[in-house]
């Protein structure tokens, strides 16, 4: 039997995770968030503040027989981009780590495994073009501050003299299922085309030039999760984990819009935080109303979602930006090898958010 425990549960990867692992009979699995997911998948979902560390001792104290780890909690400030360089946020998601990890290893010193997420911005994505393909060990900017290093630096040391393995897993863009996140373009692409749907069945493609990048689906990487934590091959090493191929968002641009029912428009560029204004949460509200939808209003669906979809389809840039793209070779090497087609898992995606009444039905 596993005891698995999932912090940030009501995120990306945290919820994938959390899906993952309660769907397999021998494990036990406890979700750790300050909201509560939108569903447990018979999870037992305790509300905890990582940023608390008193709150920390006394939940996280209190489980005993804890095998697995997966952190997927994140502290993302407003502004969420500018807050990537900042030294608060360095320093509470390191603080984050240290408040959670030190309780349960004190309660559970059984622990086996423990898995922390990471991603592109370990290659400096959000500073400077990345060299191409980004390798573990031989393309980190850890002379740029970035609070993964302060967290890695911790497990490494901390893990050090125990029985306790770790893995680091980087995944690129990740397209999933999560409510309210600061980092799930599903949302905010589904609100977009609803509002824009409302005057027409074209939908024009946002974003700015193109770059070439990659993607990931959660449900892939909550696969490569649980991969992570029984692999001899895993214990201790750095992964970059993918779908397996790359994309343009102009060119995945008809593959969302059919999802969503609408024909793909010529390039319009339009930037997705103008529906966060009062008009547009005013709109979202009538859509909601009129197709009997369950989510709720725009700021509690999307998060910072609208900027990060800004961000990622580069809204306002006018020339190419340099290729995103790193290399899974080690992860294959290693024994996980699987796959997945970028337009499918937007597909799917849309179609698990529509069937669930969170977004209108493409009809």
């Amino acid at each position: 039997m596993k005891k698995v425990v999932v912090a940030g549960a009501t995120g990306l990867v945290g919820f994938a995770a959390l899906k993952q692992f309660a769907a397999r009979a021998e494990c036990e699995v406890i979700g750790l968030s300050r909201r509560q997911p939108h569903e447990t998948h018979g999870a037992t979902c305790l509300p905890l503040d990582l940023t608390d560390a008193a709150a920390c001792r006394q939940v996280v104290g209190g489980l005993t027989g804890v095998t697995h780890l997966v952190y997927a909690a994140l502290f993302e400030m407003p502004g969420l981009v500018a807050g990537w360089q900042a030294q608060q946020q360095i320093a509470t998601n390191d603080q984050m780590l240290r408040n959670l990890l030190e309780p349960l290893l004190a309660a559970s010193p059984d622990l086996r495994h423990v898995t922390l997420l990471q991603g592109t911005k370990a290659y400096g994505v959000h500073v400077r073009p990345m060299k191409v393909p980004a390798r573990e060990g031989r393309s980190e900017l850890r002379s740029q501050a970035n609070f993964y290093w302060a967290q890695e630096d911790y497990l490494r040391a901390r893990l050090a003299d125990s029985d306790c393995g770790w893995t680091v897993l980087r995944p690129v863009l990740i397209v999933g299922e999560a409510i309210g996140g600061a980092m799930n373009l599903i949302p905010a692409l589904g609100v977009h085309a609803a509002l824009a749907r409302e005057t027409g069945r074209v939908l024009p493609y946002p974003g700015g030039a193109d770059r070439v990048g990659q993607a990931v689906d959660a449900d892939l990487l909550a696969e490569a999760i649980a991969w992570a934590g029984e692999a001899a091959a895993a214990r201790n090493e750095v992964f970059n984990v993918t779908n397996g191929d790359v994309f343009v968002w102009r060119n995945v641009w008809p593959a969302i819009a059919e999802a969503v029912g609408m024909e793909a428009g010529e390039p319009a560029p339009f930037s997705l935080r103008t529906w966060l204004e009062p008009a547009g949460q005013a709109a979202w509200d009538g859509v909601r109303t009129r197709f009997g939808l369950v989510s709720p209003g725009l700021s509690a669906f999307v998060g910072q979602s609208m900027e990060y979809a800004d961000y990622q389809m580069r809204h306002g840039h006018d020339e190419h930006g340099a290729p995103s793209i790193v290399s899974t070779i080690k992860l294959q090497q290693a024994g996980f090898h699987a796959v997945m087609d970028t337009e499918a898992m937007f597909r799917k995606w849309f179609e698990v958010f529509q069937r669930k009444r969170l977004l209108p039905s493409p009809g």
